[in-house]
């Protein structure tokens, strides 16, 4: 929220998140050793510091998250592919926020029709009274109490894949497989500094040199992707992991806005053979683009950056029914769900609008 070019300046993005964690023993965790500096090396560790351990409760907690919001994204694949709609419910914040926070625009009367609040910044403040840093999502409130539990969003789903277990679906995918986690490790916080992160830093760098300097990375991290994607489905091999979820949610969101909008233009996503190959593979993949909100994506880009987008004109482009063309990524082998299953659709209650997404035209 508010303005993020400084004159002069890289973009540096605030990780200070409320560590918070929902976990199915909260004494055993208590008693891990710290987890280290990166996010994905939290798995198997206990506690920060500064960190409270929430029981795992079914229909205690609410999920607040934005269709347009990458990082709120995450977590409604990752909830989405695991099953857990039963467990925790979810709320929706439209697309676009003012001064205080996120807002529940979309809802009957403005108001989260659980929690009965206009703002997030309310659930925030009711645990926090003072909380001095940005109202962001994802967030997860107690419903009981209505305050949020926590809005760090790396963690969240980790802890959806390794806590929330016993409510999985039958079927649901391994996101973190053991075999793997000492190879994703780097993957994931490469993705995370150069491609996650990198696109802002282009975006809202306040001078030439620090724009050209963030594009560079940027641009480098891509063509390793291209390359890696040139002989394996996934980034982690022949089934969907945690690292495809966090590197899909900026490439959905490439063309429609980050190429324009952030300057990330050497080329478009539609113009790397495999990268763009690999997103539309998982696009068509129950439990990714089934998620995806190209309108309240643009919406919330376009509208809320006032600083880089003076004018506030959401773009009509580009043409997305090529999402839906034929990907041909099944020559490499594997399977996205491995020995697991595809999620059943969606519930309507949280079906993409049509005419928002081309796998829900308007009819």
């Amino acid at each position: 929220m508010g303005d993020y070019v400084t004159s002069g300046e890289a973009f540096e993005r605030d990780t200070t998140y409320i560590e918070d964690r929902i976990v199915a023993d909260p004494e055993s965790v208590a008693a891990l050793p710290a987890p280290p500096p990166s996010k994905i090396g939290s798995i198997g560790y206990g506690l920060s510091e500064r960190a409270q351990a929430w029981p795992v409760e079914a229909g205690r907690y609410r999920l607040i998250a934005a269709a347009a919001c990458p990082w709120a994204n995450r977590t409604l694949i990752v909830r989405r592919l695991l099953g857990l709609e039963d467990a925790i419910s979810l709320g929706r914040p439209g697309p676009v926020h003012d001064a205080r926070s996120w807002t529940f625009d979309l809802d009957e009367d403005g108001r989260d029709p659980v929690l009965g609040t206009h703002w997030l910044q309310e659930n925030y403040f009711k645990r926090f009274p003072d909380y001095p840093r940005g109202i962001t999502v994802p967030a997860i409130v107690d419903i009981p109490s209505g305050g949020v539990v926590t809005n760090d969003y790396p963690q969240i789903t980790l802890d959806f894949s390794t806590q929330w277990r016993s409510h999985h679906r039958r079927g649901a995918p391994d996101l973190l497989p053991e075999e793997t986690i000492d190879e994703m490790r780097p993957v994931i916080e490469r993705v995370f500094t150069e491609v996650n992160n990198g696109v802002y830093r282009c975006g809202f760098a306040g001078s030439q040199e620090a724009y050209d300097a963030a594009y560079g990375r940027l641009w480098e991290a891509m063509d390793w992707l291209e390359e890696r994607l040139s002989t394996r489905r996934f980034l982690m091999g022949g089934r969907i992991t945690e690292a495809d979820v966090r590197l899909f949610t900026t490439l959905v969101r490439f063309d429609p806005v980050y190429h324009g909008h952030f300057k990330t233009n050497r080329n478009r996503l539609t113009e790397m053979e495999h990268l763009w190959a690999y997103a539309r593979d998982l696009f068509q993949t129950p439990g990714f683009g089934d998620t995806v909100d190209f309108v309240q994506i643009k919406q919330h880009y376009y509208a809320t950056h006032t600083d880089i987008n003076p004018t506030g004109i959401v773009p009509d482009g580009p043409d997305l029914s090529n999402w839906l063309d034929p990907h041909g990524r099944e020559r490499l082998g594997g399977s996205p769900f491995g020995d697991g299953t595809p999620p059943p659709p969606v519930r309507d209650d949280e079906r993409i609008a049509a005419g928002h997404n081309p796998l829900y035209p308007v009819e």
